[in-house]
């Protein structure tokens, strides 16, 4: 079992398993958008293949078994063992169809959310907005507050609130989810949060945080390794009654060979209503060997929380020991460590140049606007996070210079 020590020190003990990402060639400090895979994810996809090759059209229960234990490592880190999950290729696929679900043209046409959402619901809303569905931004700014002001603007005539647990650009940990699950409720209006950001970095037991009601979706991308087609929804009791609007055939996958009206559309029983259509499985072959990874070296939401914020700190003590010009660059020194998920957010007003100088010197990082994203991850030494520093000065001088 690994430990932090195993983490901090170098060689930190999981980079071996890590073997065709070149983590000796390169510093990846991209652990908020494209964390490196374990080996053993490519055992996943050839496994995949392998059943499709033995089985072929008889290989779905197979890959419904790789389904089940998908959902059960997100059930695990949500600490919510009876949890309803629904899968799906992303969360927009997943975000979609429950919105379809919603009662958009009736008594609650009025949908709520923040300005500081991932551009996936950002786009959507915004058409939504341009075809005639009442949608209202708030700013995210304080989040310390951010909580407060939702549930402060909740009413009658919304259908639903859309938050995030951790701010894509910031990193920042937006609190007191379960006051605003409570106003929710209260008005009778759903809760969507979008806890992307949030699962490995920052522990997230929905029923402790007093969002047992709510509706939580994310993925496996970025934090927990287990690449792409691997989103979820976590299905509140009351949801499994909805009747998405927008629905593929395997919502009734297990019903194909009954008699079906035309014009009657049912659905399987619990978080399957949210299914699609026909899907790739490999992604849940890969993910259900990276979920065994995790839990065969006790990499747990504690042990994940706390590796992150000794990196972080790792980070932020070598960035301000640099004592750049905030001209240049500067961090939010406001927030503390505790405040924030799984990486540093860097405010420079040459962004863009400063990733693409520290894509030169082997360091990898991305940029949103005017933020450039220092990402650590558990396979990581200390070293390795200081070299990445190192390179940031180099990098900042170019700039300068």
């Amino acid at each position: 079992m690994t430990d932090l020590a195993d983490l901090a020190t170098s060689p930190n003990a999981l980079a071996p398993h890590y073997s065709r990402f070149r983590l000796d060639e390169r510093v990846l400090l991209t652990g908020h958008s494209h964390q490196a895979w374990p080996d053993v994810a490519l055992d996943g996809l050839v496994d995949a293949y392998d059943d499709a090759a033995r089985w072929v059209d008889d290989k779905w229960d197979r890959a419904e078994a790789k389904a089940d234990e998908v959902r059960g490592g997100y059930r695990r880190l949500l600490a919510d063992p009876e949890g309803a999950i629904a899968l799906a290729e992303s969360t927009h696929h997943l975000v979609v169809r429950w919105l379809s679900g919603l009662d958009l043209v009736g008594r609650r046409p009025r949908l709520l959310t923040t300005d500081g959402e991932f551009h996936s619901l950002r786009r959507q809303l915004a058409r939504l907005a341009e075809a005639g569905v009442e949608v209202e931004r708030l700013p995210a700014e304080p989040v310390g507050t951010l909580a407060e002001r939702l549930s402060a603007a909740v009413d009658d005539r919304t259908a639903a609130v859309m938050v995030s647990a951790v701010l894509f650009e910031s990193a920042r940990i937006v609190g007191h989810l379960g006051e605003l699950a409570a106003a929710c409720r209260a008005r009778g209006a759903e809760l969507l949060v979008d806890a992307y950001h949030a699962l490995g970095p920052v522990p997230f037991p929905v029923r402790e945080l007093g969002l047992a009601d709510a509706w939580v979706t994310g993925g496996g991308y970025k934090y927990l390794q287990l690449g792409e087609g691997n989103a979820f929804l976590r299905v509140p009791l009351h949801g499994l009654t909805m009747r998405p609007v927008v629905t593929g055939w395997f919502a009734e996958f297990d019903s194909l060979s009954d008699p079906h009206a035309p014009d009657v559309v049912t659905y399987a029983p619990g978080p399957q209503r949210f299914a699609g259509g026909t899907y790739d499985p490999a992604s849940n072959y890969r993910a259900a060997r990276v979920f065994r990874f995790f839990g065969d070296h006790g990499l747990t939401p504690d042990l994940l929380r706390r590796s992150y914020q000794h990196q972080l700190g790792v980070l932020a003590d070598r960035f301000d020991a640099l004592d750049a010009p905030e001209t240049l660059i500067t961090r939010d020194r406001s927030a503390p460590l505790d405040a924030l998920g799984g990486f540093l957010a860097l405010r420079t007003p040459h962004a863009a140049r400063l990733r693409d100088e520290l894509r030169a010197r082997d360091v990898l990082v991305d940029s949103r606007g005017d933020v450039v994203r220092v990402g650590p991850a558990p396979y990581l030494s200390d070293d390795r996070l200081a070299e990445g520093i190192a390179a940031l000065a180099d990098s900042l001088a170019a700039v300068a210079g």
